[in-house]
């Protein structure tokens, strides 16, 4: 994945919380109120199962007092090092800004063409643990979305987990997924199908149609990625993406699905009834999906009766 030197980066897109030290509460999971998550719900089950996690409805034996205390955005160092494609093109964080603006712009110019109005939502860098309107989480949930104030929430070092714990191989278009399904998240809240949400797990839930969506709409935006300008000066951020980058992105994808976690991460048994993201064959055929097509009505996981 290469981006464009001479196209500009809009830094007010993050909100980097890194400097605060977010505290930490040692491998608890405590994110409540609604937020989603690409594999959290996941590795709760997982760590729920080997006896060391807390509640999901922002309880924990831990307390909530420990995560996040004194938070504060100190975009200094992000706003000086980030300003074009060139910066992205060998500073991690400027890439992941790029990211995130191209995923934006291009959600941005859809919502225009059916005659919507996108509200944009920053993305927070954290380290440890975060408050949030969904309450309070640790690094353990992963990357997610927080419908209640409309954030995206990651912690860094879990691009490195993807790596070493789950087995995946990694690279700046896997990052790029991983951020793209949590904004597929916030599309999802902008047009009412969270609401849609009713059942929590199983194979055929609402929460699984809702988390394979959002990898479909990752999937479009991927497919528009070179093509999509940027908001400073109107050059596509996103110079190349290559068949290698797509690869990369579907064994990750694979390497997150509820069989796969379960599998290889919590003792070798598959408990279907706990499904809460989608098999691994599922996330890959919905990533496709939206990468072939490019269309975001190709992407009704609800009224599909073949979810893969």
């Amino acid at each position: 994945m290469e981006f464009n030197d001479d196209a500009g980066l809009d830094t007010s897109q993050v909100e980097d919380m890194r400097s605060s030290g977010g505290g930490g509460v040692g491998g608890r999971v405590l994110l409540g109120g609604g937020g989603l998550s690409i594999v959290g719900l996941i590795i709760y089950f997982v760590m729920s199962q080997l006896g060391g996690v807390g509640g999901l409805d922002g309880t924990s034996a831990s307390g909530l007092g420990d995560v996040g205390s004194g938070q504060r955005v100190d975009n200094a160092r992000i706003s000086e090092q980030c300003r074009t494609g060139r910066d992205a093109n060998t500073n991690h964080d400027c890439a992941l800004v790029a990211v995130i603006n191209s995923v934006q712009g291009y959600w941005r110019d859809q919502f225009a063409r059916s005659g919507q109005t996108y509200q944009q939502a920053p993305t927070n860098f954290f380290k440890g643990g975060v408050r949030t309107g969904c309450g309070s989480a640790t690094a353990d949930v992963g990357p997610f979305y927080c419908p209640a104030d409309s954030e995206v929430y990651i912690d860094l070092s879990f691009f490195d987990q993807l790596q070493s714990q789950f087995g995946a191989q990694g690279g700046t278009f896997v990052e790029a997924y991983v951020i793209a399904h949590e904004y597929g998240h916030h599309v999802q809240n902008l047009l009412g199908t969270s609401d849609r949400v009713r059942t929590q797990r199983g194979p055929t839930s609402d929460a699984v149609r809702l988390e394979l969506q959002a990898d479909c709409y990752a999937g479009v935006w991927a497919n528009h990625a070179t093509t999509t300008p940027s908001a400073n000066n109107g050059q596509p951020l996103i110079k190349t993406i290559t068949d290698d980058d797509i690869r990369r992105a579907l064994d990750a994808a694979a390497r997150i699905g509820d069989d796969f976690i379960q599998r290889e991460l919590g003792g070798g048994q598959v408990d279907e009834s706990q499904f809460t993201h989608g098999t691994s064959q599922q996330r890959e055929k919905w990533f496709t999906t939206g990468i072939r097509s490019g269309n975001p009505a190709e992407c009704d996981t609800f009224r599909t009766t073949n979810l893969g």
